[in-house]
């Protein structure tokens, strides 16, 4: 079949725009293509638009072409036009976690070992301090470690200007805020409030329930990782630990760790880190809920989004 490829413009209204010698152009795919090999095909015409760049539409309702599907699905069949759009340059998606997560690692790092470069004196770290700082420093450790040998990404790539606003909530938010505040000289060891908040059984506490929230965060990692085979794009319905209450356990026990290293420094950089990341983990979670809801007619109708009994 034959399918006419148009650009979708992207000038504002009433601003006109030149129209591109290469559009519109017609490339031929068997009967039975996917969105794949469509973009495929307009990649062989357009060196410049990689796979990962272009975002096709289709018909009156403008419906987005999933990687992955059948154009038959959409609809689209010979002597049809789909609309391209170009995305622009692209970043892959494990990049980006790397970058993510570097940053509190460099950022902590720096602070906590070199204090008389950010406070007035050397501090001098209570213990407190030093437990939150082992505690984020393992945490991000772990997910610079599950991006390498546990995720497998549905989405490759994502638009490389983007890796500034989602690496600004963990650089600014958990990276400098939380550090400088965390280890600055008001709980250092001396001080009434370290003095507080260094009690041993309750540092035991609070380390144990960060312990099982890290390591049940991983299961929940390991489970979706197993739902997916090498190099595709299979969905499943998670089940298993955690999964029997909530669709997005793993968001769960993020919260706890977070909750645990503010109840222990009793910090409010933490409080605010914890209260921004909950809410943002818990829109997170509605869409994957909803979104398993509407993909799967036997999705378990009790369970909740993120927090058991409650959404």
């Amino acid at each position: 079949m034959h399918v006419t490829v148009e650009k979708r413009s992207s000038a504002a209204a009433g601003v006109s725009q030149k129209r591109s010698s290469k559009y519109p152009f017609t490339v031929e795919l068997p009967d039975s293509a996917t969105v794949d090999d469509l973009k495929n095909a307009i990649y062989k015409q357009v060196k410049s638009l990689h796979p990962d760049r272009q975002r096709l539409t289709a018909g009156e309702k403008k419906s987005v072409l999933e990687t992955g599907e059948t154009l038959a699905k959409f609809d689209v069949s010979d002597g049809d036009t789909v609309y391209l759009k170009d995305l622009g340059p692209q970043i892959g998606w494990q990049t980006v976690f790397y970058i993510e997560y570097a940053g509190p690692i460099i950022i902590h790092y720096l602070i906590y070992n070199f204090s008389g470069l950010f406070y007035s004196q050397v501090v001098e770290h209570s213990e407190v301090q030093r437990r939150a700082y082992f505690m984020i420093m393992a945490h991000f450790i772990k997910r610079e470690l599950e991006t390498a040998f546990v995720h497998r990404f549905s989405h490759g790539t994502m638009p490389l200007l983007n890796v500034f606003k989602n690496s600004g909530h963990y650089h600014l938010l958990s990276g400098l805020n939380l550090a400088y505040w965390l280890y600055s000289p008001a709980s250092a060891q001396g001080t009434l409030l370290a003095a507080k908040l260094s009690d041993p059984f309750m540092l035991a506490v609070f380390t144990g329930i960060y312990l099982f929230a890290e390591f049940s965060n991983l299961s929940t990692h390991i489970t979706l990782r197993n739902l997916r085979p090498p190099g595709t794009r299979v969905r499943r319905i998670p089940r298993g630990y955690g999964f029997d209450m909530v669709s997005c356990p793993n968001y769960l026990f993020e919260i706890i760790v977070w909750v645990v290293i503010m109840a222990m420094t009793r910090n409010l950089s933490a409080v605010l880190f914890v209260v921004v990341s909950s809410v943002q983990m818990y829109f997170w979670a509605l869409k994957k809920h909803k979104q398993y809801r509407r993909e799967f007619p036997d999705y378990p109708k009790s369970r909740r989004a993120i927090f058991p009994f409650i959404a």
